[in-house]
């Protein structure tokens, strides 16, 4: 099994983690999920977290989106140390730096596409002008441009992933988190999500880090990072980490799947 990667220097690193431990409870009923974790992502970087159940994965996730802090450790994001600094201002790093995605989409499911895609910028206190027209070339980039006042119901699922997606672009943010993001999709939605997170890794330089327990997902990363009992025992350029065939096979789909036109996704915050 393949060393982990020694740790990187330089300016490009967007992702930075040293030590990172967590502990859920106290005492007897203590749990370490994570134990002493290091890892560093590079600005435009495709990155998959793979692990079975109970590997750490998902509360590493959890960590690197800034849901939730550290027990111990050093976790700086785009420079910032974050590990400690308090739910609201965790909140403005979230509302700045990270966009996620989510197995679920989590659409709210009483407003329109256009809607939900200008939530963040709501949030974060976008001139409405501003926002439903950046709103409306996030959903034309991801090719739902007709679908602007569909509500979630009278979509499919890949194309309520795709809205998903384009709300997390809308503050500009150089990290895409996904979590499971094909785990509710068809074999062909599932190929045209991951297609759009390749041509937003390729062609716009968005970081992604993808976490999933599907070889064929993370057959679409460069980099596959592996957890087990809450340690990364291997991380390793795509080729290494992920059979021949299931590579193929991803890189056939990728060429099958309609891709949205790219002209509109522009990964600048709005002003």
């Amino acid at each position: 099994m393949a060393a982990r990667r020694p740790p990187e220097t330089g300016s490009d690193l967007l992702i930075e983690v040293r030590d990172m431990t967590k502990v859920y409870g106290t005492g007897d009923m203590a749990v370490q999920a994570l134990r002493g974790v290091s890892l560093d992502v590079r600005r435009s970087e495709f990155v998959a977290i793979m692990g079975p159940s109970g590997s750490g994965k998902s509360t590493f996730m959890h960590l690197l989106g800034c849901l939730d802090r550290p027990t111990s450790g050093s976790y700086r994001l785009a420079g910032q140390e974050v590990s400690r600094l308090s739910a609201d201002e965790l909140a403005i790093v979230r509302s700045r730096q990270i966009g996620f995605v989510f197995q679920s989409f989590n659409l709210l499911a009483r407003t329109s596409a256009l809607e939900n895609v200008e939530l963040p910028m709501l949030y974060a206190g976008i001139a409405r002008e501003t926002r439903t027209a950046r709103a409306k070339e996030l959903l034309d980039s991801v090719g739902l441009g007709d679908r602007l006042d569909h509500k979630p119901s009278e979509l499919s699922g890949g194309q309520q992933q795709r809205v998903a997606i384009a709300r997390a672009l809308a503050n500009g943010v150089p990290l895409l988190m996904a979590d499971e993001p094909t785990g509710n999709l068809d074999s062909k939605s599932s190929a045209e999500i991951m297609a759009l997170f390749r041509r937003l890794n390729d062609q716009h330089g968005l970081t992604v880090v993808v976490v999933t327990h599907d070889m064929g997902t993370a057959a679409w990363s460069k980099r596959v990072v592996t957890f087990r009992d809450g340690r990364i025992v291997s991380d390793t350029p795509v080729a290494e980490a992920v059979p021949e065939p299931v590579r193929v096979a991803a890189e056939q789909a990728a060429r099958a799947a309609v891709s949205p036109p790219s002209e509109g996704v522009r990964q600048e915050a709005p002003a």
